[in-house]
């Protein structure tokens, strides 16, 4: 079954009226970053960050300031997508312009990196955190080491 089926086979009818219903945003990505579903609140986040392909790329960054999860999704030991849950506490735009907690770590881990010349070891040293725990981090917050060897947005 191609992976983009099977994205859509978790995605059935009683699935999506679930969703529908959480207060959260709930952003899906499929295994090659393109929007495969986003109930009532995150249509609207997606509809805001004025993305028009809403290709994970351009609507991540968005999402990750608002203080949202990633959580990948598995079946039966294959990647399908990710699972973006984004928190909806009053005016989402509102919190955006605030820092929020995930913002604040995601600004020290990033500060910790350029201050100790992107050594992982010596960053989460500093940090106070494993080395995986800081991978699993840079991973949350969609941070990709690029080929100059800084971390920076996925793209």
């Amino acid at each position: 079954m191609p992976m983009s089926d099977r994205i859509e086979s978790l995605l059935n009818p009683l699935a999506r009226t679930v969703l529908e219903e959480v207060a959260e945003g709930v952003v899906v990505f499929d295994s090659v970053g393109r929007l495969a579903y986003a109930n009532r609140a995150g249509r609207a986040v997606v509809g805001r960050a004025g993305v028009a392909d809403g290709h994970r790329a351009g609507v991540l960054p968005k999402l990750s300031r608002l203080g949202s999860r990633i959580v990948p999704l598995w079946i039966e030991g294959s990647k399908v997508g990710e699972l973006v849950l984004v928190p909806m506490g009053g005016d989402a735009e509102a919190d955006a312009d605030r820092h929020t907690l995930a913002e604040r770590e995601r600004d020290a881990i990033v500060e910790t990196l350029q201050a100790t010349g992107w050594k992982l070891t010596e960053s989460a040293r500093q940090l106070g955190i494993s080395r995986t725990t800081l991978w699993r981090r840079l991973r949350a917050y969609g941070l990709d080491r690029d080929t100059r060897g800084r971390w920076s947005r996925s793209s």
